[in-house]
């Protein structure tokens, strides 16, 4: 986890100068919508696209937050260029955050919708190995 310290230390003025319920809430927050995930993702195999046997990516899940920590894997994950546009929004509202560090791929997650995610047995990979085969969706 990348934790925003800016986001922190103004957490911290805050708190300074709030007292009652307010203070209260401020002081049970543990998290903030700039907080982001790091890891390295070990690649068995590639879908799409071209990839190396490892790569560091993060993840901004500012709908959910993101997991301490993950179950051991594999997973099927989709993800993509940090420059690239964001996904359509699922939900009437959502905070988009830019990019916290652009030079990695980031997974895929459109805002207001689960992470593109998923064990790499389950029924959700299998029916998305299937479209991929299929040429039903055109991606470079």
């Amino acid at each position: 986890m990348v934790l925003d310290p800016e986001a922190r230390r103004r957490r911290q003025e805050l708190l300074a100068r709030t007292s009652g319920k307010f203070r209260e809430i401020l002081e049970t927050q543990s998290t903030f919508l700039s907080d982001y995930a790091r890891f390295d993702i070990v690649v068995e195999e590639v879908l799409r696209g071209t990839a190396s046997d490892r790569l560091t990516v993060t993840w901004d899940n500012s709908t959910f937050g993101e997991p301490r920590n993950m179950p051991p894997g594999p997973f099927l994950i989709a993800l993509r260029n940090a420059n690239s546009p964001q996904p359509p929004m699922r939900g009437p509202t959502a905070t988009i955050l830019p990019t916290p560090e652009p030079a990695y791929p980031t997974v895929l997650q459109a805002p207001c919708a689960p992470e593109f995610i998923f064990e790499s047995t389950s029924d959700q990979a299998e029916s998305i190995r299937e479209i991929l085969k299929s040429g039903a969706i055109l991606a470079p």
